[in-house]
């Protein structure tokens, strides 16, 4: 039996959610939760001066609005801290780590001579070998034994075997001089703690899987499965950044993008399944493996992320639709919807999320049900408005109070009442357009007056013929 599947997301809280995070926790994600295995949420917060608890709380809201849950606690990198020094301590004393007493000034004058010497500039401590009797009273890093002659073979499952001399690694330290330990050393300890099978992250790591495996290696520990995956490039070919727009998750929520349609972006981003686009998360929960991740760096395309979330828009479930235009009101900072629009928008959905790409879209076609009379007319409206005769909505109303008001009915009686004022519906259309939203771009009119209803729409009509 194969040990089952443990990924983690193991973010910096120095920000929000970069789109690039959201991503690598997205396939973390998906490879866990497709095979029954655990995703574990691990915040590397050892750098203590730019760590800060509102980024971690950004980075758990972005992953929550991506509905991505974690299994157990969040794992906080600092609270090791103890146990990362304790494997440094049990390499130091089976003599596979070393005290080197070297300075900082000496390293660099090292540095500085290799430079002019034109020799590499890779530090090589004279401490490694010193017996322990001629060690200083003075402080000390430990430091690892890496491997000096042969190579190592980081077996990637996205960038393929990728291997470097290993008289290309150093030293690397673990413990500083004050006994707090670095970040490498922290990252393996605890995805060795953590039972982590497989470490999926952004290929700006890879030189870094070469380095930590000397520490697996020495400390007798399994190596887990690497997957280093490309990074997010803009759409001009750069490296994403803000002058490319919006990064953080959170902003993605606020501007109004469906969670459903952001994984599905992102999933797409980088990893494919033949020829699909759009696709649900049962569909990438099935498919999505780490062979199917392409090598080259992913451009983020707007246009795409709209086209997906429009798609996603017109197939989501109205109770859950309605939740989530909520929330995005929230996101948004803007008024969220009382009890009475909310369920009016409910019922007027399924004549909406055909064709909005966006939540803010959808809460604009849906304005109609949403604003209270007297409905007041935009710029074009009113002048639709203008076109007809008040005497026309007049007339019109006591006619609609004896229809059956179903779509055929109310068709068939416009149609005829704009033939009897000798005229075409699209010439009465816009007038009442006007009159039902206050809007000369709405959805259909009939669609209008079956989710108004009949009291409401000659009312509105009532209060139009003034």
């Amino acid at each position: 039996m194969s040990k089952p599947v443990v990924t983690r997301f193991a973010p910096s809280p120095t920000g929000f959610l970069h789109i690039g995070g959201a991503r690598t926790a997205l396939f973390n994600w998906l490879y866990a939760r497709g095979r029954g295995g655990k995703f574990l949420l691990r915040i590397e917060d050892t750098d203590r001066e730019r760590s800060t608890p509102e980024a971690t709380a950004a980075i758990l809201q972005g992953m929550e609005w991506l509905g991505l849950d974690h299994d157990g606690e969040v794992i906080s990198q600092f609270d090791g801290a103890a146990r990362h020094a304790e494997v440094a301590h049990q390499l130091l004393a089976e003599g596979k780590a070393y005290k080197c007493f070297a300075s900082q000034d000496e390293i660099a004058a090292f540095r500085d001579q290799a430079k002019a010497e034109g020799k590499s500039t890779l530090y090589r401590s004279p401490w490694r070998e010193a017996d322990a009797a001629d060690h200083p009273d003075m402080p000390y890093v430990i430091r690892i034994k890496a491997p000096q002659s042969g190579v190592t073979t980081i077996k990637d499952q996205v960038q393929g075997d990728v291997t470097i001399s290993n008289d290309q690694l150093d030293d690397m330290i673990l413990l500083r001089s004050d006994g707090t330990p670095v970040y490498m050393l922290a990252v393996v300890v605890d995805d060795h703690d953590m039972g982590v099978t497989h470490v999926i992250r952004g290929d700006d790591h890879l030189n870094n899987a070469a380095r930590q495996m000397t520490i697996y290696e020495a400390m007798g520990w399994d190596i887990p499965v690497w997957a280093h995956i490309p990074l997010i490039h803009g759409a001009d070919g750069k490296k994403l950044s803000k002058r490319h727009g919006a990064l953080g998750a959170q902003e993605y929520q606020a501007m109004g993008y469906p969670a459903a349609g952001m994984r599905n972006y992102l999933a797409r981003l980088g990893w494919s399944h033949g020829d699909d686009e759009f696709f649900s998360d049962a569909q990438a929960l099935e498919w999505f493996d780490l062979n199917g991740i392409g090598k080259s760096p992913a451009r983020f395309d707007t246009k795409k992320l709209e086209n997906l979330s429009g798609q996603h828009i017109a197939v989501s479930d109205d109770a859950a639709l309605r939740q989530e235009i909520q929330a995005y009101l929230v996101a948004a900072e803007q008024p969220v919807l009382n009890d009475a629009q909310s369920n009016n928008l409910e019922r007027a959905l399924y004549c909406l999320k055909e064709r909005a790409k966006t939540l803010p879209e959808l809460v604009e076609k849906a304005h109609f049900v949403l604003v209270s009379r007297p409905v007041e007319q935009d710029e074009k409206a009113a002048k639709a408005l203008a076109s007809v005769s008040d005497g026309i909505l007049g007339e019109l109303t006591p006619q609609l109070q004896n229809a059956s008001w179903s779509r055929d009915d109310l068709e068939m009686l416009l149609k005829n009442f704009a033939e009897a004022h000798d005229t075409k519906f699209g010439k009465l259309a816009g007038p009442l357009r006007a009159a039902l939203a206050g809007r000369a771009v709405t959805p259909s009119v009939f669609d209008m007056m079956l989710v108004l209803g009949r009291d409401e729409t000659m009312a509105r009509l009532t209060d139009a013929a003034g």
